[in-house]
Parts: C-alpha cells; structure tokens; sequence
C-alpha cells in the first residue's frame, strides 16, 4: 500500500500525501482502519504522512510504544501534541501535500500543517471497495423516551431555541454519535458502539433533513417524526441549493473541508461548534439511573472474573485467554450486547503499551511474577461501561506497591474531590498526577474521558486532562483512569465511570463503577485516614451491591477484602 500511495504522489505530482485514521464521519472506531492498512498500525487514533522518500506516522502517548512494535521498521514515529508535520516541514521548501477533503477537516488540517505548505484536495480511489455492507446488524431501531429520558421532539425543541437565540439559520449536525441522541436512533455501524452514520440539517424551517443510506431505516422510518426528510449522502449539495436563510453553524470536529467548502459557497458559516456536544454531555435522570444498573450488571461480571483469575493456575493462561474468559462473564447478562472498545489485557511488558491489543504474535503466557493489566468495557441495554484492573498473582515488591499504592492515590484525590470547587477537568487532573509528580513520575495520557449514555466509550467536550477547561456539570459522566508505566517492565491503571451529582453548591463524584481494587498491591503506610476509610467504604459498596448476584465461593472471597 505504500508503493501504491507513492505512485499516486508521483502521478498528481505531489510531495506527499497525507492518510488519516478516521473515515468521512469522522469516528474513532470505524470499521476500516486505513493505519492498518498502510503501516499495520491498530491504535484507535493518528494519521500518516507519506514523502517521496519518508514515511512518518504520528500518534499520541497512549500508542507511542505500540507505533514503535507494529510500525517502527517503516515508519519515523512521532507523538502528537509534541510534534506535527509543520514541525518537520518548516525546514523544507513548501511542499505540495495531498489530502482527500472528504476525510480532513479544515480546523485539523490548520492543526497539522499550518501554513508549511501547499495544500491540494484531491477526491481519490486508493481505499476504494473498502465500504460498509447493509444486514441486519445495523439497520437502524428506535430507543424510546423511558429508556432515553427525553423525547426526540424535546431534544429538537431544545436544541430550536440556541440556534434561534444565535441567530443561526440552520445547523449541519455532522457527527453521527449527536445525529443519534437529538433522534434517539441507535444502530451498528461501528464495531464497538451503537452509532449510525447519518447526517443532518435542522433548517431555517425548523425541519430535520437527515442524509444516510435510507436502506437502514427501513424497519423505522414510517416511526420517524413526519418533519423529518430524507436523502442519500449524495445528494447534500442538491440540497443546500434549496435551502433558505443566509447562516449555518456546523461542527469543526467533523464538517468535512469538502462539505464546509459546499456550505460556504452559499451561506456564511457562523459557529463552529455544535451545540448537541453540550446539551448530549449532560445526562439526564434516567440516562444516570440506566448507566448504574448497566453497571451493577456489569461490576458482577467482572468480579466474578476477578475471583476466577485469583484462584486459577495462570501457567495454563494467557492474554488471549483473559480477554474470552472476560467476555464470557459478561455474556451472562442477557442485556449484554458486545464489548464498547477491544479488550486490553495485558501482561508483564505488555501491560506498558497504554491501548495495548494482544494477537497471535504478541500474546503472552501469563506469569505469577508479572502484572497483569486488564482494561475492558462493555454496551448493554442500556449503558455503556469501561472499567481497569491491575493484578497481581504474587508477593510484589515495594516498589511495585509503592507505585500502586501512588496511581490509586490519585485515583482516590478524583473521586473524594468537590467539583464545585475544582471547576473543570484540568485541576482535577493535577490532583490526579499530585502523588507520582511528588517523586517526579507521571504518565503520558489524560486522567479520564468523557462517556456516552449507550453511545461511544469516549465522549466530550468533558475531560479530565491538561488542557481541559470545560465546566464540569451536574449529569457528566467521565472515566477515573491515572496509571503509571514502566518500558517493557509493567503497566498500572486503576479505572472507575463517576458521574456529578449534588447541586450548583455542592457537586460531587458518584462511583458508576464496582468491583474490587487488588488489595495484594497496596502499600498502607502510605496512605492517609481518609484514604484508607475511602478503599473500606467502597469495597462494602461494592459488596453490598455485587453480592447479591454471586456464589457463596465469590461472595467469601469479596468479603475478606472489606
């Protein structure tokens, strides 16, 4: 695929052309992974740059070490924010670098490449065959308003009134994961998360436009609000002609340069953003009451794994192993539908690539002297759920426990915080990072990510990481993920989902999240009171809620470690 890509530069005379991860909706686990196909890359995330004579592959902390084992031979890897390819093209002459403007969009390319260079968008046919099918798997279904909490007409009378008060004409709502909460659809067009590739216009008419391939709708579209119209994806342009007002908004995340530069040739793009981030980020009472019990159901299975692994004999097991084992647990639960991302479970060394994905090459036999890191979730009906562990089958060092004992530690300064006081994800960070940062250790991915309700597994505008001001509201949902890392030695992450609750007043965490912490790994010496009541408190929590549902050999086991 490289000799094909660099045929094509010299064909269009280019310098270089440019490959990203995502498809033209822009998500983050398509279906094809155009990285893989190129530099057999399996991170959800990165983009490639192909010269005439270089290869370069950029990616963020998470995949750097991974980047280096699956593509290093070939590829220069670099991690992004540190490094774009305005930083390695300023020393050159500008070059001419190919994009296809139905994958890039114009706020990433400025990101990118800045000013560095000549930028040309070329519509190719070097992934072409590569399309989804249609079956039953991902026909669209309707989820009602007693499992979504609110109705589709509220959602859209809601989101009327922002546009309305910005004096916004119409709204292209790009991104499928928003087209499918404003209508509450779901489907399967994604391996990992029940979201549906549409598109759609909310008009100066107040009518919803939706974009798609119509053959998925066909068990629902009579359902469908009678102020929604229908069109093939192709038939965008053919549209916009007819449409009345003079401004649009549209979302710099995922409006294509293609799309944007369609919209621009008639209306003035007024806004950026789309405001569904906002109104979808805050979930509502029965979104939170549907995620705890996905979680409850959730929490059995992984205990029950838990209680399995701690008495097995791990000589027999490995990676590969681990991730079947863990899914057969979760496969009790007949609300289970499948896993919200691939399994990471990874042992020893392994366990220090942060997105780890075991194969036949890189599978390893477990080992009672190596750690083990398993970071899992799955999509239920109704929730979605994303949960680590670390364990540990042996006597640990004290270093190892120290290094535990740190991660948890800022687990624990996340969950005991006042959001009210801490704001934003940002601060909340920093408490995070305090334990490790005192003995100058850190780790190279942000402390927590935002979650769908029943949608994908990585969600914002909220985060817990560095450069993340968003104000944290009652109804958010995030991920309680520090960890700490150690090149080809071991891995460390500790995962919870909270949610805000309280009032403007006094706003808390709420674990979603419960299943027990490895105990064997923690150093007491090193923790305060509060500490120490905080691990008792939540493992009775955990007990109390999980019990229930486990055998009398699981329930004496999970309630030793109270």
């Amino acid at each position: 695929m490289i000799n094909k890509i660099k045929n094509f530069i010299k064909l269009n005379n280019l310098d270089g052309y440019v490959v990203p991860k995502n498809d033209e909706f822009f998500t983050e686990y398509s279906k094809i992974n155009k990285l893989e196909i190129v530099a057999k890359f399996t991170g959800s995330a990165g983009f490639i740059l192909i010269l005439k004579n270089a290869n370069h592959l950029f990616v963020d902390g998470r995949y750097t070490l991974q980047a280096k084992r699956q593509s290093g031979k070939k590829f220069k890897i670099h991690e992004i924010p540190y490094v774009w390819p305005k930083d390695i093209l300023k020393n050159y002459e500008p070059l001419n670098i190919g994009f296809d403007p139905k994958l890039f969009t114009k706020d990433t390319l400025k990101l990118y490449f800045g000013s560095s260079c000549n930028l040309f968008p070329i519509n190719s046919d070097l992934f072409k065959g590569m399309s989804e099918t249609i079956n039953k798997h991902n026909l669209v279904y309707l989820i009602n308003s007693s499992i979504a909490g609110e109705s589709s007409k509220s959602k859209t009378e809601r989101l009327k009134k922002i546009i309305k008060k910005e004096k916004i004409d119409n709204l292209f709502i790009s991104a499928g994961e928003n087209v499918c909460w404003l209508l509450n659809i779901r489907g399967k067009d994604l391996p990992n998360s029940p979201i549906v590739n549409f598109q759609a216009i909310l008009t100066s008419n107040k009518e919803i436009i939706l974009f798609g391939n119509l053959k998925k709708l066909k068990v629902i579209k009579k359902k469908l609000s009678k102020k929604i119209t229908f069109f093939k994806k192709d038939e965008f342009l053919k549209v916009l002609i007819s449409l009345k007002g003079k401004t649009f908004c549209i979302d710099g995340k995922t409006c294509s340069v293609l799309n944007e530069s369609l919209i621009n040739s008639k209306f003035i793009i007024k806004k950026r953003i789309d405001p569904i981030y906002d109104l979808k980020s805050v979930k509502n009472k029965i979104e939170i009451k549907n995620m705890v019990d996905a979680h409850i159901q959730d929490g059995v299975a992984v205990t029950k794994f838990l209680y399995w692994i701690k008495n097995s004999n791990i000589k027999n097991l490995d990676e590969i192993k681990v991730e079947k084992k863990l899914e057969s647990f979760r496969k009790r639960s007949k609300n289970f539908l499948y896993p919200s991302f691939n399994t990471i479970a990874g042992s020893g060394p392994n366990g220090a690539i942060i997105h780890y994905k075991s194969n036949k090459k890189s599978n390893r036999k477990l080992h009672k002297d190596h750690l083990l890191l398993v970071d899992s979730g799955g999509q239920y009906k109704w929730g979605t759920t994303d949960v680590t562990r670390t364990i540990s089958f042996n006597k640990p060092n004290k270093k190892i426990k120290e290094l535990y004992t740190r991660v948890l530690k800022g687990h624990i300064a996340v969950a005991t915080s006042k959001i009210d006081k801490i704001k934003n994800g940002n601060n909340l960070d920093k408490l995070a990072r305090k334990s490790l940062n005192s003995i100058n250790l850190d780790y190279r991915h942000g402390t927590g990510h935002g979650v769908g309700f029943f949608m994908n597994v990585h969600e914002g505008p909220q985060s817990i990481s560095k450069n993340n001001f968003v104000k944290l509201q009652k109804g958010m949902i995030v991920s309680n993920e520090p960890g700490y890392y150690l090149e080809n030695k071991f891995g460390i992450r500790i995962e919870n989902l909270v949610y805000i609750d309280g009032n403007d007043k006094s706003l808390i965490l709420k674990n979603l999240t419960f299943a027990p912490l490895e105990k064997d790994l923690i150093e007491e010496n090193l923790l305060t009171k509060i500490e120490r009541d905080y691990i008792l408190n939540y493992h009775l929590e955990t007990y109390l809620k999980i019990s229930p549902f486990l055998n009398n050999y699981e329930r004496r086991w999970l309630v030793k470690l109270i």
